[in-house]
């Protein structure tokens, strides 16, 4: 819990230093307490990275209060359609078929390793990310945001529950949604629709994917199982419109993601 009253501030990385502090985060995040791995891990540096990172526009949190006991506390990487080209596609597209998406001629922004520090959840810092992101989205002029959102772990018997919440009433449309590759994709419609207990299974879906479906978020088809990184993932899709006007209702309010 932290002791004092953060002074937020979010800006863009300015070159590989700047990155470099983003992956260190992600280590710490993703890595260190999340139990992810993998080949781009570099556990002797603590950098969690992949060949994504150098062609992507990665959002910085910091807190600037002078007693704060670190200035970066929150990171998000954007891609763009024409940085996912120079990159020769989008993240997303290692786990998930993103054709519907690419065909619908719709403007779109890929949403990727995004994190807080632990200090530094269920307040106010993801709302300012948010704040930056929607303006980020309305220069870019972006329709569409999508990207990869994660469970802890890859049992996903344990996941039924919320996995089938989210198929049942947080499906995307048909003509927008992305599907699991076949190597590691699984069902999520595990539980019939009208046995979901809906209070457990919104209980077990982690905060983020909660943030996204508060601000209009859906998903894809299909769960993708990352063994490497012990994550269940799935494809979420989000409108700029809505989730605009939403994070702005909240952030009028007070509230919180």
């Amino acid at each position: 819990m932290l002791s004092h009253v953060p002074e937020f501030s979010v800006r863009i990385a300015d070159g590989p230093c700047d990155i470099r502090q983003a992956q260190a985060l992600r280590y710490d995040v993703f890595v260190a307490e999340m139990g992810g791995d993998g080949p781009c891990v570099d556990h002797a540096a603590r950098l969690e990275s992949d060949r994504f990172d150098g062609f992507a526009t990665h959002l910085m949190l910091e807190d600037l209060a002078p007693e704060a006991p670190r200035r970066l506390v929150g990171v998000y990487r954007l891609m763009t359609s024409d940085m996912a080209r120079q990159a020769g596609g989008y993240y997303s597209a290692t786990e998930f078929d993103l054709a519907p998406l690419l065909e619908s001629k719709r403007s779109l922004l890929e949403l990727g390793r995004s994190c807080l520090h632990v200090d530094y959840r269920g307040g106010a810092g993801m709302l300012k990310l948010w704040a930056a992101l929607a303006d980020y989205v309305a220069a870019q002029k972006i329709d569409l945001m999508f990207g990869v959102a994660s469970f802890s772990g890859v049992n996903t018997a344990d996941m039924a529950q919320p996995l089938s919440y989210l198929h049942h009433f947080h499906g995307a449309a048909p003509q927008i949604s992305p599907i699991a590759q076949t190597d590691n994709a699984v069902a999520m419609d595990v539980i019939p629709k009208d046995r979901i207990d809906r209070k457990a299974a919104i209980l077990a879906i982690p905060t983020l994917i909660k943030a996204y479906l508060r601000l209009g978020g859906v998903v894809g088809q299909g769960a993708y199982v990352d063994y490497a990184f012990n994550t269940t993932d799935v494809c979420l899709i989000l409108d700029t419109e809505l989730a605009r006007a939403r994070t702005k209702t909240m952030l009028h309010q007070g509230d919180s993601l």
